[in-house]
């Protein structure tokens, strides 16, 4: 007579629940929206995020330079009083721009082929397009970053390739 095989307790094998990460340029452009939190500009607020790699090199948000009195210190925005467009006039502006801030806080051998995520919020709309403006680019081209993301204003963003500006004559 054969013994029975002894009896395993079964055991119901739960796959763990689907963890969502988010991808990289979404993680990323997050941060930027974190970074712009700290920026001094009373009209709007950007954030800047240089990454190699997947790892985070340096960030800059807009404002004013060091040592100079930002605009939330004075309580007013020129531009905005004089009802300057967005994009226009940044002469009268006291601020550096978050991916200059971004471009100057790291080497160059770190920004040759790295990232540079660009969000920003305005102070009426919310989240604003965040596309670098002509002076930036020309600055992203110079420090040989390798690609853009910024956001679309709308919950998304764009991801491009500085040099396609080149095709347009930054």
């Amino acid at each position: 007579m054969k013994t029975p095989a002894p009896k395993t307790a079964k055991t119901k094998h739960r796959k763990p629940a689907k963890q969502i990460r988010p991808g990289w340029d979404i993680y990323f452009i997050t941060i930027a929206k974190a970074v712009a939190a700290r920026a001094t500009c009373l009209r709007r607020r950007y954030g800047a995020v240089v990454t190699r790699e997947n790892v985070i090199v340096s960030t800059g948000y807009n404002g004013a330079p060091a040592g100079m009195t930002d605009c939330l210190e004075v309580g007013k925005c020129t531009r905005k009083e004089l009802q300057i467009p967005h994009g226009e006039r940044y002469e009268l502006c006291h601020s550096v721009h978050a991916e200059a801030n971004a471009i100057i806080r790291a080497s160059a051998d770190e920004l040759r082929g790295s990232t540079i995520y660009i969000s920003g919020v305005d102070s009426d709309a919310g989240e604003c397009v965040s596309e670098p403006c002509m002076m930036c680019k020309r600055m992203i081209l110079n420090a040989a970053i390798g690609k853009v993301v910024y956001s679309d204003g709308n919950g998304s963003y764009h991801v491009i390739n500085p040099q396609d500006w080149l095709k347009t004559r930054v």
